[in-house]
């Protein structure tokens, strides 16, 4: 049975295996009552990013919600038009201006770009000042990742990307553990794809749980932290309950028979975004 509902990232930072996910939550008070309502529920980690349009919503949520700002764990990230040593640092300003906080858990490059190099030594900045506690990438390949440590002076923590039965990603997971970048899982419900797949049908049946607490707790047995998004308290409550069975051995295996290889959203190394 896992053993942890937390990460303990390199630095000794604890990071939440479960978190809220924000993406395509409509700014205001959608937005607000959803993050109140994940709080309440006991989720500790919420997953935010500057372009998602919403960090205003995403801080009063936090507000509202009476929980201690220091058991909250706060995800951003920085855009690719934002990228760049001094634009870095003026967007990280920003986030922090619109979330209302004082400092951030964990700040992402969002995407892979030219500019990756001048962003990190901002970030490396930031995190030395203590404004931010973890400092990490999203969407980035072995080979982004090896380019960005080739000149880096601290080591990215995290690296969050699309990852779901389809995409398993095992040699990227191999990757990031080697070099103790902790994993987490964006799109873990392939965007909804997940719930038309035969035999995660046959699994959630099996263990009598729905295929979404299914495939949040086979992220989790491989070790990834995933951050589902719904605006539906019930759900986000359904989310949040998956620790208390365990999926056998064979049955992780069958499931990781589903990786195709296929994405439900754009491949790092072709955006034009």
């Amino acid at each position: 049975m896992l053993k942890s509902t937390v990460k303990v990232l390199h630095n000794g930072v604890k990071m939440p295996m479960l978190g809220f996910g924000t993406f395509k939550v409509e700014d205001g008070q959608v937005t607000v009552d959803s993050v109140k309502a994940a709080l309440e529920l006991g989720c500790r980690h919420i997953d935010g990013a500057a372009v998602y349009g919403n960090e205003i919503s995403v801080g009063q949520g936090i507000k509202e919600s009476g929980v201690a700002r220091e058991e909250v764990f706060v995800t951003s990230k920085v855009w690719n038009s934002e990228q760049g040593y001094e634009k870095t640092l003026a967007a990280f300003d920003k986030t922090l201006a619109d979330l209302g906080l004082e400092y951030l858990d964990l700040y992402l490059i969002h995407w892979p770009k030219p500019l990756n190099n001048e962003t990190w030594k901002a970030m490396e900045e930031l995190y030395k000042s203590g404004r931010v506690r973890a400092i990490g990438v999203s969407n980035f390949k072995e080979h982004h990742l090896e380019d960005l440590m080739a000149n880096a002076e601290i080591m990215p923590l995290v690296n969050q990307i699309e990852l779901h039965p389809q995409l398993a990603q095992p040699e990227l997971l191999a990757f990031c553990d080697k070099h103790n970048i902790a994993v987490t899982a964006w799109g873990p419900l392939m965007q909804g794809q997940i719930f038309d797949i035969e035999l995660m049908k046959q699994l959630a049946e099996k263990y009598n749980k729905s295929i979404s607490q299914l495939a949040l707790r086979w992220s989790l047995q491989r070790g990834v932290i995933s951050i589902p998004k719904s605006i539906k308290p019930h759900r986000i409550a359904e989310n949040f309950n998956i620790f208390d069975f365990e999926i056998t051995d064979e049955d992780m295996l069958a499931i990781a028979e589903l990786n195709t290889g296929e994405r439900v959203g754009p491949d790092p190394d072709t955006i034009t975004f």
